[in-house]
């Protein structure tokens, strides 16, 4: 009998040593880079013990090292629109290590047996990447000499991971209401399971209003995030535009399409921004002169890159950059010399006109045969307003039917003459301006870029809210959309290290390598789907003769201005404007 004993507690002994081993932590199980700024242990001392799950708010990139602040709810109530994604951010921290953790967000049961099904539903783990600061916004950086952070950004695809001892792990959850959902309310839950330790459950309640949003495909919002088919290639070493490059790029432009993108970005020539970004834009026209102002234009890759961003569903506009490139330099290849040359040609000039002209006709033709002619422009960026006459004339001589596009500087001596427009925020476009290209049908945007403002911007380090604010910006000054000059033109080490060698920390991308979305990219398109509702409810209080309700939501809109948007209060903006939508589609929905 004693014996018994004995082996019963040598058994017992044994199943605690062995579930003590079985929680040791080691790793994530995410491939992240080593903190850089590390938390001393006594900052978790207040913390109570034991593995925490709780939602936490969109608007907050939580420490991976320090405890999560602030309210934490262990449920979440919300509502929204058919056909809106919903953003919901889970976090888990511990004292201790924790092995094996689970994320599961269970089906959503509605009214009369309807569901949100799991397809419509995401759980994304966020994975940390290293960031640093605003400092000067552009110019060169040393990374030995500033100051390097974790930021939460990256957003995995669902799987089993780990939680070191004094660590946060956000998870974001996305549910895509589908349009042809019942109205009413949807329940469900959040489970967590880990090794050792019993599940939690949060309870999920979504409110599906009677009103409903288009696909992205029909969203007004004139989206233009520039894409970087050479840095794919560059990651992945892959052949330049193999079939394997295609197959590889597909994804990410549906995942652009899917936020309502509607350009292509094209490069006519070598490097038309000189070698600015990590990987540098080759031309997807191969020029070759042949003598005697001969010139040759093969377009079988510009042909190959528009039509998988075609089938992957950007199809309203080509942007084609650029006829003033940064250097004003063309390369092309020369028959007589069997190599490669290179020439400085300035607009305006006579060697310009004499490699441009060409080029027009020939390009022109081509486009026509394609069908494209008229959803083509070209595009440039920032250039001075002597370049830009100088290339207006000789294309509207040339080819009258090419339309134009430019980011940079309002002039008004060629508002007429750009098809697309896009100004820097910074001084504020007088709304009249706008509205006035608007009555001609042209397109107006803005854009956010490295040197200025720190606020609103679209770096790791900056707040989520302020990507939703751009959409609320847009709607408030009346602009068609947002432009940004970078959508995956990746630094070296994209999923570890978002710094570059001369800008803010994720100035150059704004979605991963896998691809994987980022909390940056999910609250651009928050915003987007916000200036998408701003607009059909103000159609709809226009059609009703509201006037009391439509003061209400203009003063809502007007709080977005110059003056507020450069400081860092997106949070309480933004979530000020979505009070006053919500009450506007509740006072809609009673009529």
């Amino acid at each position: 009998m004693e014996r018994i004993k004995k082996l019963f507690v040598w058994c017992f002994l044994g199943i605690v040593l062995c579930i003590s081993c079985q929680v040791k932590v080691e790793s994530t199980g995410f491939d992240e880079p080593e903190n850089p700024n590390p938390v001393a242990p006594e900052a978790w001392s207040g913390v109570e013990g034991g593995f925490h799950a709780a939602f936490g708010s969109v608007d907050e990139r939580y420490d991976y090292a320090l405890s999560p602040e602030g309210n934490m709810a262990k449920e979440w109530v919300g509502s929204a629109w058919k056909g809106e994604r919903v953003n919901l951010q889970l976090v888990l921290w511990s004292s201790d290590p924790v092995a094996t953790i689970e994320v599961e967000l269970s089906e959503l049961s509605g009214p009369d047996g309807q569901i949100i099904a799991a397809k419509s539903l995401g759980v994304h783990p966020v994975r940390y990447v290293i960031t640093d600061e605003f400092l000067n916004g552009c110019g060169w950086r040393d990374k030995d000499t500033i100051a390097a952070f974790l930021a939460a950004d990256i957003l995995e695809t669902n799987q089993v991971f780990n939680l070191k001892e004094r660590t946060t792990r956000p998870v974001w959850l996305t549910i895509d209401v589908p349009a042809s959902a019942v109205a009413g309310v949807y329940t469900g839950s959040v489970n967590v399971s880990r090794q050792g330790g019993r599940d939690v459950q949060l309870p999920v309640s979504l409110e599906v209003q009677n009103m409903e949003l288009p696909a992205p495909a029909d969203w007004s919002f004139h989206l233009d995030l520039w894409q970087n088919p050479f840095a794919v290639a560059r990651y992945y070493d892959v052949e330049l535009w193999s079939d394997k490059h295609l197959e590889l790029m597909k994804p990410y432009l549906e995942m652009l399409a899917d936020a309502g993108q509607k350009c292509i970005t094209t490069s006519i020539l070598h490097r038309p921004w000189g070698g600015q970004t990590y990987d540098q834009f080759e031309s997807m026209i191969q020029w070759t002169h042949k003598g005697n102002q001969e010139w040759e234009f093969d377009y079988s890759i510009f042909d190959q890159w528009v039509e998988l961003a075609m089938d992957a569903g950007i199809t309203k506009q080509i942007n084609c950059y650029s006829m003033v490139p940064w250097g004003n330099q063309v390369r092309y290849f020369d028959t007589d010399s069997a190599d490669y040359v290179t020439v400085e040609v300035t607009p305006g000039s006579k060697e310009y006109k004499a490699v441009w002209e060409p080029f027009l006709v020939q390009f022109r033709n081509h486009l026509a045969q394609k069908g494209w002619l008229d959803k083509t422009l070209i595009a440039m960026d920032e250039r001075k307003l002597e370049e830009m006459q100088s290339m207006i004339e000789l294309l509207k001589r040339v080819t009258p039917e090419i339309k134009i596009a430019l980011a940079g500087t309002y002039h008004a001596e060629i508002t007429d003459d750009l098809y697309d427009l896009c100004v820097f925020h910074d001084p504020e476009l007088e709304k009249q301006y706008i509205q006035a290209r608007a009555e001609k049908g042209q397109i107006t945007t803005f854009y956010t870029m490295c040197s200025k403002p720190e606020h609103p911007n679209n770096f790791t380090f900056s707040p989520p809210a302020e990507q939703a604010l751009l959409g609320w910006y847009a709607a408030a000054r009346g602009f068609d959309g947002f432009l940004r000059w970078a959508y995956n033109s990746w630094a070296e080490d994209p999923l570890h290290d978002s710094r570059f060698r001369t800008w803010p920390a994720g100035d150059t991308y704004q979605v991963y390598p896998g691809p994987l979305s980022s909390i940056r990219f999910e609250r651009l398109r928050e915003g987007i789907q916000d200036f998408e509702k701003i607009r059909i409810v103000r159609e709809k209080l226009e059609a009703a003769n509201k006037l009391d309700q439509l003061a209400k939501l203009d003063d809502a809109l007007a709080t977005f201005s110059e003056e507020t948007i450069t400081k860092p209060q997106a949070t309480k903006l933004v979530n000020a404007g979505k009070e006053v939508l919500d009450e506007l589609v509740i006072d809609l929905l009673e009529q």
